[in-house]
């Protein structure tokens, strides 16, 4: 086992977490969650790994530095056992000096592939009403969902009506009615919706998920409303920076007022292991509205390669409440300064401050996501210590 466990969520015994199926995993994180291979060369920010901590973390004395290459050498994923929030378990190991920084494996293979073979199985969330989310009356089902997820309705009978049976993400099964009735006609899950929200302790805002394996079985997944941890002052653009999945945060740089799911402890035990050289352990929850921080070692490269200045204007996307679509918005590059100038003077973790219409807030540099969405609009001149960095 690993040193460096990073409790994921749950203790022992029948509340211990189970793997979960990748494919309703991934569904339940988001469209915009990534999760590196095995075998993929990334980099572990140890900034970001405290900032999916439950206290204030201080990596002072593991001497670990901004950024460490390493290579994924096992993913699980997993789920809470009282919450069903999705989490993965990442295990690292450091790159040796001079190793590398490059993919192996089935992760290179993945990288030379022009597409994925594999059939994407059909998924569908919807954020749930007041209505769906009081315990005594049922789901409305979205006609695209009940269509192409749910067995197909025998629609000759008056009225059109089954038993379907839906799996969780701990494999436990529930058994809903699924009806097709009213004025105008709609899908409805009756019988059995009631114990469902009552057991998941579900609200509205919440959004279901519901997922059609490749062998016809239905699957249900959870993602909880995001609970976004910022002054009250900024509701309105903070709702927004939660749906970017933490590319954005308030300008004292992000961590002090995180409020993770994993032990300040575990991440200073990683963050030592890092440090010395020695494999270790992560636990990443993707719906925690932090970045991931063990990011891949191109898109690394990549961004740092960017001359970043100010004046720069970008484009990024962000994600609907039930991810169901990617949407953007524009801003502009107002200045450039490291996080945490005394500690890291150098490290590209939340480097680029930005402007919006309304808003000055923290983008980060080293989220995957944001390599993919800033379209940076001009040629700029070299930034010094800004360019190229740290990167092998």
């Amino acid at each position: 086992s690993c040193p460096a466990g990073g409790g994921g969520g749950g203790g022992g015994g029948e509340d211990a977490p189970r793997s979960v199926d990748p494919q309703l995993w991934l569904a339940c994180a988001g469209s915009m969650c990534t999760v590196p291979p095995v075998g993929a060369a990334v980099y572990y920010f140890p900034q970001g790994h405290a900032e999916q901590a439950a206290a204030t973390v201080d990596l002072s004395a593991a001497r670990v530095p901004a950024l460490l290459p390493c290579r994924v050498s096992a993913v699980r994923f997993m789920a809470d056992p009282q919450t069903d929030e999705v989490f993965a378990k990442i295990r690292l190991a450091p790159l040796r000096q001079g190793e590398p920084a490059v993919d192996v494996g089935d992760a290179a293979a993945e990288g030379r592939a022009l597409q994925d073979d594999r059939p994407k199985p059909a998924s569908f969330a919807k954020t749930l009403t007041q209505s769906d989310a009081n315990n005594g009356g049922g789901f409305s089902v979205p006609r695209f969902c009940a269509e192409t997820i749910f067995p197909p309705l025998d629609y000759s009978s008056e009225p059109p009506v089954q038993s379907i049976i839906v799996k969780d993400v701990h494999g436990d099964e529930f058994k809903f009615r699924h009806i097709y009735r009213g004025t105008p006609r709609r899908h409805l899950l009756t019988t059995g919706w009631s114990n469902f929200v009552n057991q998941k302790k579900l609200l509205a805002g919440d959004s279901i998920v519901f997922l059609r394996s490749e062998g016809g079985e239905v699957h249900v997944g959870i993602r909880r409303a995001k609970r976004v941890f910022c002054d009250e002052g900024h509701s309105g653009w903070d709702h927004y920076r939660g749906l970017m999945r933490g590319n954005a945060s308030s300008g004292d740089g992000g961590a002090a007022t995180a409020k993770g799911k994993v032990p300040a402890e575990d991440v200073v035990a990683a963050a030592r292991l890092a440090a010395a050289g020695q494999p270790f352990e992560v636990v990443y929850y993707p719906r925690a509205s932090t970045p991931e921080f063990c990011v891949r070692a191109g898109a690394v490269r990549a961004a740092m390669q960017v001359q970043w200045c100010p004046g720069m204007r970008f484009k990024m996307a962000f994600e609907t409440e039930d991810s169901s679509r990617i949407s953007w918005f524009m801003g502009t590059v107002a200045g450039i300064h490291a996080a945490d100038p005394s500690r890291w003077p150098q490290s590209p973790w939340r480097l680029l401050q930005v402007r919006t219409a309304r808003h000055t807030l923290e983008i980060l540099l080293n989220e995957r996501t944001s390599f993919q969405t800033i379209d940076h609009m001009a040629t700029l001149n070299a930034m010094g210590p800004y360019g190229i960095y740290g990167a092998k």
